[in-house]
């Protein structure tokens, strides 16, 4: 279907890779698209043991911070986006202007651009974040401005999905989406 949107959240180790890659197994063509990066070694681990999980045939894309020009071109190559993790990329744009007074206007701009892409496209998406709205207020500035640019970032692309899974102990729980 075009530019069908499965969003997927819930919060660490509550099993929303896992579902997400089980649900683009579905699919012929799929583009794993990773933002993490791995910046020490326990982050190159993690990104090691989630290779080798995944199908050989399934292309990676490693991009932390600029996916609407990266995926632009590569749209006609594939039927499914799996793109792991949102939290990651809204992490990456934040770092990267710390201290600018609209990077969280910023993040959510690339976030419209990056709806807009999806939304206009032939292929499925589907697309994994974390939910940190529900835990304690951070500490710092730079953590709440983190959870505060998450939590609007997830209701745009909650908004644009046409199935939004909550996982909770690796099980998931279908939110219906109310009519506005």
């Amino acid at each position: 279907m075009k530019g069908d949107i499965t969003f997927i959240l819930g919060g660490a180790r509550s099993g929303k890779s896992t579902a997400a890659e089980r649900l683009a197994r579905r699919g012929d063509r799929v583009l794993f698209v990773a933002t993490a990066e791995a910046l020490d070694e326990e982050m190159e681990r993690r990104i090691r043991i989630h290779r080798r999980s995944r199908p050989t045939a399934w292309d990676t894309l490693e991009e932390p911070r600029a996916l609407v020009s990266t995926l632009q071109p590569r749209l006609p190559h594939y039927d499914v986006f799996l793109i792991d993790c949102i939290t990651l990329w809204v992490s990456n744009l934040l770092l990267s202007m710390e201290g600018h007074p609209d990077a969280e206007r910023r993040a959510v701009d690339e976030t419209r651009r990056l709806l807009e892409l999806m939304q206009d496209s032939q292929a499925a998406w589907i697309v994994v974040s974390n939910e940190v709205g529900m835990g304690i207020v951070p500490a710092s500035p730079l953590g709440r401005e983190f959870r505060d640019a998450l939590g609007r970032v997830n209701q745009m692309i909650a908004a644009r999905s046409s199935r939004v899974l909550l996982m909770v102990a690796g099980l998931p729980f279908e939110a219906s989406l109310p009519s506005v």
